[in-house]
């Protein structure tokens, strides 16, 4: 299904101290479905999906702190996992609402599955992307050649102002680069999809970048990534998770999907596609919407 930008409703919520641009579609009285981008994206990331579950739900696919036209506070700080849940907290309270399904991809998968383990009772269903439970990350990532390799962009985003320097320069050609060697179906994620995000970026320059850049630096060596402290494991999910992976993805490799259940007190589902890369929603929209509504109903 395709969308219509004209059919799209463009809203502003403060939440947790800043303000979130929000695209929504679909019955406001009906039960509430939130989906979370991940780097280098905004709510565009969703197009495939806006349309399709509007038919059945309230779809609210905001702009994360720090990307689009969303607050982009200037402290890292204020990127720290705790806060980006809070925020997506909040915008669930916002309109109106207890609870929420939750589908997130790349970082927003990371703030889904963390939400799940703070507040399960905001948690309807959780839906994850390409996007690892934390425990699976710590255990794996740093110990898998494979894996740093694949990764080691997450450590070129921990200095400082470079990284903002050099992906903007020549009218950000790295990251329609990091685009569009990554894509593996192009024929449903195109150049000019990557025109959006290029404009995306271009409207705030490399400041722009920050935000989602601070991602990394808030996180990636932080409590987060070390149990809450080494001897506290990860609260158990006790909500029903379904997990979507691309299994081409040229950053995060299957076996970060191995032994997720183990995390999970709850049903599990756990679906691979096939000739898929990183941006799975994108690349593969029927199956992805097809995969959910079977989960969702």
């Amino acid at each position: 299904m395709s969308y219509n930008h004209d059919t799209l409703k463009h809203e502003y919520v403060n939440a947790n101290g800043i303000r979130i641009h929000c695209v929504t579609m679909g019955d406001c009285d009906g039960p509430l479905i939130v989906f979370l981008h991940g780097f280098p994206e905004f709510w565009y990331s969703w197009r495939h999906q806006i349309p399709f579950f509007a038919q059945n739900f309230k779809v609210v696919a905001p702009d994360m702190r720090g990307f689009g036209d969303t607050d982009k506070p200037k402290e890292i700080k204020e990127y720290k996992i705790g806060k980006l849940s809070r925020d997506i907290i909040e915008l669930i309270h916002s309109f109106g609402k207890e609870s929420a399904i939750i589908v997130g991809h790349d970082w927003g998968g990371i703030i889904g599955w963390y939400i799940a383990m703070i507040a399960p009772n905001v948690v309807e269903k959780l839906i994850v992307m390409n996007a690892p439970h934390p425990s699976v990350f710590k255990k794996i990532a740093f110990r898998s050649l494979a894996q740093m390799q694949k990764s080691w962009y997450m450590f070129f985003f921990l200095l400082q102002k470079v990284p903002e320097k050099v992906l903007s320069s020549n009218d950000f050609k790295i990251l329609r680069h990091f685009f569009d060697s990554s894509i593996k179906r192009k024929d449903r994620f195109t150049q000019g999809d990557i025109g959006e995000y290029v404009s995306a970026w271009r409207k705030y320059g490399s400041t722009g970048l920050t935000g989602g850049i601070n991602y990394y630096r808030a996180n990636l060596i932080s409590v987060f990534w070390k149990n809450h402290g080494e001897s506290t494991p990860h609260p158990k999910i006790k909500n029903p998770t379904l997990m979507i992976w691309g299994e081409n993805d040229s950053f995060l490799g299957t076996e970060l999907t191995e032994n997720t259940q183990k995390f999970v007190e709850a049903q599990f589902l756990l679906k691979l596609i096939p000739g898929c890369g990183h941006w799975v929603q994108q690349e593969a929209p029927d199956e992805v919407n097809q995969i959910m509504y079977e989960f969702l109903n």
